[in-house]
């Protein structure tokens, strides 16, 4: 089977990570690949941010688990020791579709290189607080042009991931 197409069948969403660090070259793979993703009119509007450092991952976990509906004292990061926000401009009017497609690569090229990765959402919240907002001036970024898409939490795997479960029929219709 083509490796594209045994890479989407295979990939699952990971909740438990070993803490071991994710190599810098594996990420800046990964990253490479989601700058690759298609963007509305070719503008390549959504932005990544790599986060490694224990304590901002732990932080971030911290400010994500205040808008989970329950268990805010959880780990939403699932102890993943590198996340990749994604943020859109919010000028563009596909900014979510541009960030999404920057989401899946993200996961599809983590899972290609031997990583877990998981989507975990919330960031658009996060990054609307003024903690978060806070978090990306630090870095140069004016948190009022971007809208947070997604936080792809990576690592290793803690334990095998599920099998993907079968595919639901009557999803596809034909027009000949």
């Amino acid at each position: 089977m083509n490796e594209v197409l045994k890479n989407i069948r295979e990939r699952r969403s990971c909740r438990k990570y070993k803490a071991e660090p994710v190599p810098q070259e594996l990420l800046d793979q990964v990253i490479e690949a989601g700058l690759y993703a298609p963007s509305s009119k070719g503008q390549q509007a959504a932005i990544v941010v790599c986060v490694t450092d224990p304590a901002a991952v732990k932080k971030l976990s911290a400010l994500n688990a205040r808008f989970m509906q329950a268990h805010t004292d959880s780990d939403p990061f699932y102890g993943a020791p590198a996340v990749l926000i994604v943020l859109a401009a919010k000028e563009r009017p596909a900014q979510y579709c541009d960030g999404c497609l920057v989401m899946e690569n993200l996961m599809l090229a983590a899972h290609s290189l031997g990583l877990a990765s998981c989507w975990i959402h919330r960031a658009q919240e996060m990054f609307e607080t003024d903690e978060g907002q806070a978090f990306l001036a630090d870095l140069g970024i004016d948190a009022s042009a971007y809208i947070g898409i997604g936080n792809c939490i990576v690592g290793y795997a803690d334990g095998d991931l599920p099998a993907p479960p079968a595919r639901k029929d009557g999803r596809v219709f034909y027009v000949k």
